[in-house]
C-alpha cells in the first residue's frame, strides 16, 4: 500500500510536525509536504493555534517557490487528517480540493469529533486518492495528549519521578538535590517544555520552593503551573508566584488567603487563578481537576510532586504514564519512596504497568511505563 518513498516523505512530515512540539497546543502538532514528480516542492507545519494549519503553509510554500500551479496534480503528505470544518481557520480539505491535489497520504484520522473521518470523506467524494495509516503509531505518539483530550475529555498525564535504584526520591530529612545527573535533569526539562501545564502539590511547594518552570532548554513558552493546595496554605513568597500563569486548585473558600496570594502574584505580574474543586474528604477532587484542565484545552500534564500527591494521583486513576529516572545509587530504607500507597494483602492487587521505553540518559536510566 505504501512505498519506501512514501515512508520517507511521511517521516519528513513528522519531523516538521515536531517543530510545533512546544507551541501548537491546544491544537495538534501537524506537518505536511507537497510532493510532485517524486520531489518535495513545499513544506509546512502548524505552529500556533489560530494561525495557518500545516497544509496551508505547505501549499503556500510550494506556490511561492514554484508558481501558482505547483500543487495541481501533486500528492500531499500530512500527519493528521485535513480538517473539514470552519474553526479559527477555514477547512484544509477544501483548500486541497481548490488547489487540485490528486493524492493525499495521511498518518492518522483526526480524533476531533468535528472531523473524525469527514475530511477524508470530502476528499474521496471529490475523486482524490486518499490513503491513511502510514506511520500512524509515530503520529499518535506525537499527539498523544490531543488524542486523549479529544476522545475522553481529559489530558494525558505524565508523572515524573527521580529516584535511586532502590526507589527512593529523597533522604529521610527530605534532601533530594540532586539524585540524578545533569543530563537527566535537562531531559526532564524537555518533557516539562512539551506539556501544557506542570502540576505539583502544596507539600512540594513548601518543602522545596520550586519555580516549576523550564530552564535547561530553550523554549518559546512556559507551561502553566497548576498547584493542588486544598487549604490555600501556599506561602506568599513561593517562587511559583514569581512569573507566568498559575492555577491553584483548592477545596476551601478562603477570601483572605486568596487576597494574600493575589497580591503576591500581582507584585510579580503573575497571572493567578483559583478553582475550588472539593471532594467528600475535603481534598481537591483530582479527576474533576483533570476534566477542568481538559475543558481548558490542555493536552499534556506533567506532574512533579512528592510521594503523597503521587500516590493520590495513582489511587484515583489520574496517571497515564510514569516517567522515572533511576540513578545508579542506593539510599536505603530510611529514604522517602516514590508513591504513598496503602500496603497490599494480595499480589494480584498490584498496579500493572506496560514498559514503553527504556533509555540511558547520561549516567542515569530513564524508564517510561504506562498503565496497563
Amino acid at each position: 500500500m505504501f512505498t519506501p518513498l512514501d515512508q520517507s516523505f511521511m517521516r519528513r512530515a513528522l519531523e516538521l510536525a515536531g517543530r510545533g512540539l512546544y507551541t501548537a497546543t491546544p491544537n495538534p502538532r501537524v506537518g505536511a509536504l507537497v510532493v510532485k514528480e517524486g520531489r518535495i516542492v513545499g513544506e509546512g507545519f502548524h505552529q500556533f493555534a489560530g494561525e495557518s494549519h500545516a497544509e496551508v503553509n505547505a501549499v503556500r510554500d510550494a506556490k511561492a517557490r514554484h508558481g501558482a500551479d505547483a500543487v495541481r496534480g501533486a500528492t500531499v503528505y500530512v500527519t493528521l487528517e485535513p480538517c473539514s470544518h470552519h474553526g479559527r481557520t477555514p477547512p484544509c480539505a477544501e483548500l486541497l480540493l481548490a488547489e487540485g491535489v490528486a493524492r493525499v497520504v495521511a498518518a492518522m484520522e483526526d480524533p476531533n469529533p468535528k472531523v473524525a473521518g469527514r475530511g477524508f470523506a470530502r476528499l474521496r467524494e471529490a475523486g482524490v486518492d486518499v490513503r491513511v495509516g502510514l506511520l500512524a503509531a509515530e503520529a499518535h505518539e506525537l499527539n498523544i495528549g490531543f488524542v486523549a483530550r479529544m476522545t475522553r475529555g481529559t489530558p494525558w498525564v505524565r508523572l515524573k519521578v527521580a529516584a535511586s535504584l532502590d526507589g527512593k526520591t529523597a533522604l529521610a530529612n527530605g534532601m533530594s538535590q540532586w539524585i540524578t545527573g545533569p543530563e537527566a535533569r535537562r531531559d526532564g526539562h524537555a518533557w516539562r517544555a512539551r506539556a501544557c501545564a506542570i502540576l505539583s502539590g502544596i507539600g512540594t511547594v513548601v518543602a522545596d520552593n520550586p519555580s516549576l518552570n523550564v530552564r535547561d532548554i530553550v523554549t518559546p513558552r512556559q507551561p502553566r503551573k497548576v498547584i493542588v493546595d486544598s487549604r490555600l496554605q501556599m506561602p506568599s513568597d513561593a517562587r511559583v508566584l514569581n512569573e507566568g500563569a498559575v492555577l491553584i486548585a483548592c477545596a476551601v473558600d478562603d477570601a483572605g488567603a486568596r487576597a494574600r496570594l493575589q497580591a503576591a502574584a500581582d507584585a510579580h505580574g503573575t497571572q493567578l487563578e483559583f478553582i475550588s474543586l472539593p471532594n467528600a474528604g475535603g481534598k481537591v477532587a483530582l479527576p474533576d481537576l483533570l476534566r477542568e484542565l481538559g475543558r481548558r484545552g490542555m493536552n499534556e500534564i506533567h506532574v512533579e510532586s512528592g510521594f503523597k500527591l503521587n500516590g493520590s494521583m495513582l489511587r484515583e486513576g489520574c496517571v497515564d504514564e510514569l516517567l522515572v529516572y533511576f540513578a545508579a545509587s542506593i539510599i536505603g530504607d530510611a529514604g522517602q519512596g516514590m508513591f504513598n500507597l496503602p500496603p497490599l494483602e494480595e499480589l494480584q492487587a498490584r498496579r500493572r504497568l506496560r514498559i514503553h521505553n527504556v533509555s540511558q540518559v547520561g549516567d542515569d536510566l530513564r524508564l517510561i511505563a504506562r498503565m496497563a
